[in-house]
């Protein structure tokens, strides 16, 4: 009988064996995963459950009967020491397991502040796992004081909910601004205003010299501007390192991540990979793309390969975040845009597109649904309205998709 083993059981790894089931797959099926829970949502992590507002089993993609129900074999808390890709096998907890085809859905790590400045002192978190967050959110209490690292999507989202709960928030971005590395400066100013307007301390250009601490713990920060903060914890979000080091080890092509062909395949004829420690061929490079859809669209496109549909993965790149009462909804990749077309929708919504020339690359829309299914439509069929016809508020965006 056929074996197919997963390693990695988050969104890609859930999304690959489910996949594998409802096209009729009917050999064995094993999902590892290093953690002892079953598949879960990672998004709501730092909002909705650090909040209050999510019960643990509501994180989970799955009952954990429905694995059984299946007959997927899950083994959890149980991490791969070693892939033999010449014999076809891996070893984990002690046991060396066959296999037929094997699929990476490793994920990522947060990056960590290093020792030499603070990083292992008691008190210094990142947000990634359940486990992170359950540690973390005995702190979440009104009046703490919290340094947040990091202006990207990871740290805003946890300035947003900390000073939703009334701590006393100081977020510091190395960078000239908020959000520089993914997205235009008026989407930046969009939400530098919304982070003030709730209290932020919001410091730009700003990096961390180092941390304080007293008995292991942390203490208090100093800026690179030579300011000094009091601080009862400290969240970092300065990016994410795909998982490689299995694949590595196991003399894999790694190149911005795993490398894949189009259709997911590794270097190895026998290894697949999919999610966030994947890259895969678009324009000439290997994109690895670090979000949700990406990672159900990607992994669920190996299953099918696997099955010898020998179909190319497409990435259709979408995100989302949540701050506040802002729904931040993206579509498509903005590198290599030239100019922003700002477009203002009913009440408060509003979008920025990106523009390359006269082709539509992506779209920013900040509580504007309409705007964002259609630039995301627009953006998969190849099309590029006039900038001056997506700037009128009186066009209207859905017959766009007709033109």
């Amino acid at each position: 009988m056929k074996h197919v083993i997963v390693v990695g059981a988050g969104q890609a790894g859930a999304s690959c064996v489910a996949r594998l089931r409802s096209k009729e797959f009917d050999g064995a099926i094993t999902l590892i995963g290093e953690e002892p829970f079953p598949p879960y949502q990672r998004p709501p992590l730092s909002k909705a459950y650090l909040l209050g507002e999510m019960e643990r089993e509501r994180l989970y993609l799955r009952p954990e009967s429905f694995y059984a129900e299946q007959d997927i074999t899950l083994r959890l808390g149980a991490p791969v020491t070693a892939i033999d890709p010449a014999a076809q096998t891996l070893t984990v907890g002690g046991d060396v397991l066959h296999y037929d085809d094997l699929v990476l859905t490793t994920g990522s790590t947060p990056r960590r502040l290093p020792a030499s400045i603070g990083g292992d002192l008691d008190g210094v978190m990142v947000v990634r796992g359940l486990r992170d967050v359950d540690a973390m959110s005995p702190r979440f209490t009104h009046g703490t004081r919290v340094l947040i690292v990091g202006g990207g999507y990871i740290g805003l989202e946890a300035a947003a909910v900390a000073a939703k709960l009334g701590l006393r928030v100081t977020l510091v971005e190395m960078a000239d601004r908020i959000l520089q590395r993914v997205a235009a400066p008026e989407t930046s100013d969009f939400f530098r205003r919304l982070h003030r307007d709730h209290g932020v301390d919001l410091r730009e250009g700003v990096g961390l010299d180092h941390l304080t601490g007293e008995a292991g713990r942390v203490t208090g920060a100093v800026l690179g501007d030579g300011s000094t903060l009091d601080v009862d914890f400290v969240l970092v979000g300065v990016g994410i390192t795909p998982n490689t080091a299995l694949a590595e080890a196991a003399g894999l092509r790694i190149d911005n991540g795993i490398a894949t062909d189009a259709q997911g395949r590794t270097s190895d004829p026998h290894i697949w990979a999919a999610g966030d420690c994947a890259s895969s061929p678009w324009q000439g490079q290997q994109l690895r793309l670090e979000s949700v859809g990406n990672a159900i669209d990607q992994a669920e496109c190996v299953a099918d390969n696997i099955l010898g549909e020998g179909r190319a993965y497409e990435a259709k790149p979408w995100f989302w975040s949540d701050q506040y009462d802002v729904k931040l909804q993206i579509a498509g990749l903005n590198t290599g845009y030239d100019r922003i077309v700002t477009r203002s929708g009913d009440d408060d919504a509003l979008s920025h597109w990106y523009y390359a020339g006269d082709r539509l690359l992506a779209i920013d829309a900040m509580n504007d649904p309409r705007a964002y299914m259609v630039g995301k439509r627009l953006i998969e069929m190849g099309k590029s309205p006039d900038p001056k016809t997506i700037r009128d508020p009186d066009t209207n965006l859905k017959a766009l998709l007709k033109a």
